[in-house]
């Protein structure tokens, strides 16, 4: 194996000495924002109305915010530094003493007496090299009566044993605290867990470091703002022994969790109390207890994938659980909120293997849902009900494996349709078999649905599918059943275009000119066509003496005909800017969306998403022009094969022999159909 060559092995060590734990990145970032005040300032963001101070990176310096309340800054001298009378900043590095001295340099006075009273005091003035983790004054403050007491009451034991508990022998500063790892402590080497975030906080058992690295000649000295407890219970152990969660204890058995709770790792439980199971309906949480997939992914919803401290939140973020999914973990105040919610009623109950925070709500994820229970949380919760309406339900409640595609509400905001035998047909074209995935999902992949149609899905760059409805959301995967939240009613195709015309009387015209033309049997053949279908308004809209010659010119009517006719299928949900497609004609055509209509060479198109099998018809008002085409010169009369034309059209409609324009020259193509015939 090769050596790498010393210019690159030089490279590399000055990257890895160059690169900041995340606690110094904020630091200097803080040295950044007050060298204007002289050297050696950090601005500091302290909490309105609280001592809370914190050196913050540079999206919460100009966000002015920690859990959402408002901060002032301020503008101190950076750890390890003082200031001098006349001198701007803090100039000079702080006097190097013990740690006994250094604890009352740094304000933390209540450790330092509490050092004299235990004895330790001689020590932490002695030779040595040593670091303490040493409680502000307000954490000693904030100690219950009882606790307190139980210290200074035994200060040769109890006390003496707590403030070794916060000391390491040796020097170890911010940059060796290291995310994940542990410390053995004075007091029986028993473990100190460390936590070091991406956000620059770094905890000592969910204490924040709020003054750090400050060097002493016998060690360091870092305040934090809690009073410290050994532990030594897994995370199995604290739910065993809590009252609390007696309930969770019997599902984490039930699922076989228990082993990981137990074993070595850095994990965070949301544990879900007693209280939280009892706000489920008892058949929501009778069904997930008895199904050991949805009770395993239920409960692997509530552990992340790291140990998450209170004090290391001061945003949101988003955090990864064991089931995959993640939750929007942030702050409001004092308050720990979770997906948005401040849920958390107490927290920071430190573990070997993590910490634990109660919740008294049950977070559900979609994994254990039924389909019922997903659509009823989202904007698609009207057609949840209109599946009731119509005795669908069981199809969103049981166990059996669909994809349901479902309208989002403001398809129904003017109310839900009227509930009859056609309609409960389409509701079950809305239920595809098979649990599906959108990203699973290709371009002409056929789908079955439980009302025995075959729909087809379509790609685009913008937008995926099925038939005329568009997805409109991400898909939500169930327990047994995915919902896709679409755009619109689905319309499943009933036959080829060519069928759909002539079952539609408004392209009478239009079927009797295809028919002419020779075009029947594209029309008909699988394919996917896009027509833009011109009514017998269009037709009628022509002035007369055009409306002759295209009718008494069989070629230059195919020509027009298939100038209306592009070869891919193209639905109105995949138009969002300008979208050319290419004519049979061989000409381009210009789909465009305007005021959320759809329009086609600029023209506005009457109705869009008519969907047969093979294709999709857009009905417009309007003959469309081929840009290149000019009117040829013929004689008066119409050509023989306008005569086939009208003869299929007389059949097909009366109302082209009512038009006041069209009769006159119907009236003449008759005429000469009877001497040609004689």
């Amino acid at each position: 194996m090769a050596r790498p060559s010393l210019p690159l092995l030089l490279l590399a060590l000055g990257l890895a000495a160059a690169a900041k734990s995340p606690y110094q990145q904020v630091l200097q970032h803080s040295r950044l924002r007050g060298r204007q005040h002289g050297p050696n300032v950090c601005a500091v963001q302290k909490l309105i109305g609280t001592n809370r101070k914190y050196f913050t990176n540079c999206k919460q310096w100009y966000q002015r915010k920690i859990c959402g309340k408002s901060t002032v800054i301020s503008y101190e001298c950076c750890p390890g530094y003082e200031k001098v009378p006349g001198e701007k900043g803090c100039p000079a590095a702080l006097p190097l003493s013990n740690i006994y001295e250094t604890l009352g340099v740094v304000g933390s006075t209540t450790t330092q007496l509490y050092s004299d009273r235990s004895n330790l005091r001689p020590e932490i003035e002695g030779p040595g090299s040593f670091t303490i983790f040493a409680p502000s004054n307000e954490a000693w403050a904030s100690l219950s009566a009882e606790t307190l007491d139980s210290l200074v009451s035994n200060v040769n034991i109890e006390l003496l044993n707590a403030l070794r508990y916060h000391m390491v022998d040796k020097r170890v500063l911010t940059d060796d605290l290291k995310h994940g790892t542990t410390l053995n402590s004075m007091y029986q080497n028993l473990p100190i867990h460390i936590h070091h975030y991406p956000n620059g906080i770094v905890t000592v058992n969910c204490a924040r470091l709020l003054k750090a690295d400050h060097h002493a000649t016998n060690g360091v000295v870092h305040v934090i703002d809690k009073v410290i407890a050994t532990t030594t219970n897994t995370i199995q152990q604290i739910i065993e022994t809590e009252d609390s969660l007696e309930t969770l204890r019997a599902a984490v058995a039930a699922s076989d969790l228990n082993s990981l709770l137990e074993s070595e790792g850095q994990y965070t439980l949301l544990a879900p109390t007693n209280e939280a199971f009892e706000k489920i309906p008892p058949e929501t949480l009778n069904r997930i207890l008895g199904d050991p997939e949805a009770l395993k992914d239920l409960l692997n919803h509530h552990i992340l994938k790291s140990a998450m401290c209170a004090e290391a939140i001061i945003a949101g973020l988003t955090m990864e659980t064991l089931e995959g999914t993640t939750l929007d973990v942030g702050c409001s105040g004092e308050d720990l909120t979770l997906n948005g919610k401040p849920i958390i009623a107490n927290k920071d109950i430190l573990a070997t293997n993590g910490v634990v925070h109660f919740v008294n709500e049950l977070l559900i994820p979609d994994s254990a849902k039924t389909l019922f229970e997903l659509a009823q949380e989202s904007e698609v919760s009207k057609s949840t009900d209109f599946f009731r309406q119509a005795g669908l339900s069981s199809h969103l409640t049981g166990s059996e494996q669909v994809t349901l595609l479902a309208p989002v509400n403001d398809v129904f905001k003017d109310g839900l349709p009227t509930i009859d035998g056609n309609m409960k047909n389409l509701l079950l074209n809305h239920i595809v078999k098979d649990q599906l995935s959108s990203k699973d999902l290709y371009h002409g992949q056929k789908l079955q649905t439980l009302g025995d149609k075959e729909l087809r899905v379509f790609v685009y760059r913008n937008n995926l599918c099925i038939e005329n409805a568009c997805i409109a959301a991400h898909d939500k995967r169930g327990r047994f059943g995915t919902l896709f939240s679409v755009d619109k009613m689905l319309t499943p195709p009933t036959g080829s275009v060519m069928d759909v015309l002539k079952a539609d009387h408004r392209f009478s015209t239009l079927v009797a000119a295809i028919q002419s033309a020779g075009l029947t049997e594209n029309l008909n053949r699988p394919g996917t066509f896009t027509v833009f279908a011109p009514t017998n308004e269009a037709f009628r809209a022509l002035p007369q003496g055009e409306l002759n010659k295209l009718m008494g010119n069989a070629k230059e009517l195919a020509n027009i005909l298939k100038f209306h006719v592009a070869d891919e299928i193209l639905v109105s949900g995949a138009v969002n800017a300008l979208v050319r497609l290419k004519s049979m004609q061989g000409d381009k055509l210009e789909v465009s969306m305007k005021n959320n209509v759809i329009h086609i060479n600029k023209e506005p198109v009457a109705e869009s998403d008519i969907m047969a099998t093979n294709g999709v018809i857009y009905a417009v008002n309007s003959v469309l022009q081929p840009q290149a085409s000019r009117p040829q010169e013929r004689g008066d009369e119409p050509a023989d094969p306008a005569l086939e034309i009208f003869k299929q059209a007389s059949a097909l409609s009366k109302v082209s022999q009512r038009n006041p324009r069209l009769a006159p020259v119907y009236s003449r193509l008759l005429a000469r159909m009877k001497e040609n015939s004689g």
